[in-house]
């Protein structure tokens, strides 16, 4: 299809609230104080890499909406960028690894569908989405070794709301 520079704008901005929950549910002192895998990136590494990445999500996006066959790549588009836009406020609000841990293996599935998706419709647009998945990857199991790392955290009751 092509780029159309107001479509990636629409995408950009889905994809900035996404990136708002990252500054509303700052990873703090609790996340700090957390033990983590030697290879944890540092914090400066997260924004940067984000910032790219929601850049090439909506160049993606923007190239393929409305191209003939692209309902699924959409409809995964849209579901990743839910899940993604999720995982913050849970993580890091919240303070729920384990809920955090099943929504970012949701997020790579639909990261994932989208990729295959978005390639079957146009493959530039579907490569553009390899950087995230890796990334995807990578938070998933970041995610996976604070779980493992912190078991009595993980496994914290949280007092009900009411």
């Amino acid at each position: 299809m092509g780029f159309d520079f107001g479509l990636f704008c629409v995408f950009l901005a889905a994809c900035a609230a996404a990136a708002a929950t990252g500054s509303m549910f700052m990873p703090g002192r609790w996340y700090d104080d957390l033990a983590k895998p030697t290879w944890n990136p540092p914090n400066w590494v997260f924004p940067v890499v984000w910032s790219i990445l929601y850049l090439l999500i909506a160049a993606s996006a923007s190239r393929v909406a409305g191209a003939p066959g692209s309902a699924y790549a959409m409809a995964f588009w849209g579901l990743q960028i839910a899940l993604n836009t999720l995982w913050t406020p849970v993580f890091f609000g919240l303070q729920r690894i384990k809920a955090g841990m099943l929504i970012i293996v949701l997020l790579w599935l639909a990261v994932a569908g989208c990729l295959v998706a978005t390639f079957r419709v146009e493959p530039f647009a579907g490569l553009l989405l390899v950087p995230y998945l890796i990334w995807v990857s990578i938070a998933a199991s970041l995610n996976w070794s604070v779980w493992r790392l912190n078991p009595e955290e993980a496994n914290k009751p949280r007092p009900a709301e009411g």
